[in-house]
């Protein structure tokens, strides 16, 4: 199992400068990967990427969530395909920088809907992550499609309602990524929906309730990690934490931080590492009892 942290931990940018800060930011605090976001795949030259990371001894995933102009489960073919091309050249970008996993919200715009999903817009969704599926396939790289909150997407809310997606798409190289601080909104509870999802879990983010200090709201994180443990889960556990201390005022506004919880990356992301392989050593005694 591979412990990681999203670069917004430690920077806003991703130019070559933003990339070197939040690759050294992820050695510093001790963990494994870093999950890089995409937030415009067309500028992050893969390559680059991978060598940076090379020097650090840092393995790599990466997310990003489409927006509106990009939206795959857009009912307009040409929005829908200007999103699958985007998610492409994503799959492209991991394939040169040597990830072999891509993730977040990749099967509709990441954004507060007024109405239900249509059966035609899941249809033009499901169709693209099958053929997405198969071209990161070839690629060596597994896709994970975010569940979230129903502020976020309007496509599934729930591990069960991923499932039901999943079967949508009908492609095996295309799975779920569970995240506790959606799972804290719309679960029932947090060990069920781990179960639920069962070999079709493969990327997990660890987030708290109000996006802070890991610990310090009301995510059942106990019952979380008995889930992983229980299913023999082995994939990416990655920190996620956002403060407009470090991103921009835009992204800011789209992520919602309207307070800041933490102003200190190294001092979140050490004790974020910390939090994640304790409560990881926590389940495994389970086994002596």
């Amino acid at each position: 199992m591979q412990i990681g942290v999203h670069g917004l931990v430690f920077t806003g940018t991703f130019d070559e400068a933003g990339i070197r800060t939040a690759i050294e930011g992820t050695q510093r605090a001790g963990f494994d990967l870093l999950e890089l976001p995409l937030m415009d795949p067309y500028a992050i030259d893969g390559a680059l990427v991978g060598r940076i990371l090379g020097d650090h001894g840092v393995a790599m995933t990466s997310s990003l969530g489409l927006d509106a102009a990009h939206d795959l489960s857009s009912e307009d073919a040409a929005v829908s395909r200007k999103g699958e091309a985007l998610l492409e050249r994503a799959i492209d970008v991991v394939a040169e920088a040597g990830g072999a996993h891509l993730c977040g919200v990749i099967y509709s715009a990441m954004q507060k809907y007024t109405a239900p999903a249509t059966p035609a817009g899941r249809a033009a969704s499901a169709a693209a992550l099958a053929r997405l599926g198969e071209r990161a396939q070839q690629a060596g790289i597994t896709l994970s499609l975010e569940v979230v909150n129903r502020y976020e997407t309007n496509v599934m809310n729930t591990a069960r309602g991923g499932l039901r997606f999943l079967e949508e798409i009908g492609h095996g190289n295309v799975h779920l990524h569970l995240d506790t601080y959606h799972m804290n909104i719309e679960e029932s509870g947090m060990l069920e929906p781990v179960l639920d999802a069962g070999e079709r879990l493969k990327y997990v983010h660890i987030g708290e309730s109000h996006r802070g200090y890991l610990g310090t709201g009301s995510v059942d994180f106990g019952s979380f990690f008995r889930g992983l443990s229980r299913l023999g889960y082995d994939g990416p556990v990655v920190f996620e934490s956002f403060s407009s201390a470090v991103v921009s005022e835009s992204l800011s506004n789209t992520l919602g931080i309207w307070r800041n919880l933490w102003d200190d990356s190294d001092d979140l992301a050490a004790h974020a590492n910390r939090f994640i392989r304790d409560q990881l050593r926590a389940v495994e005694t389970i086994a002596l009892h």
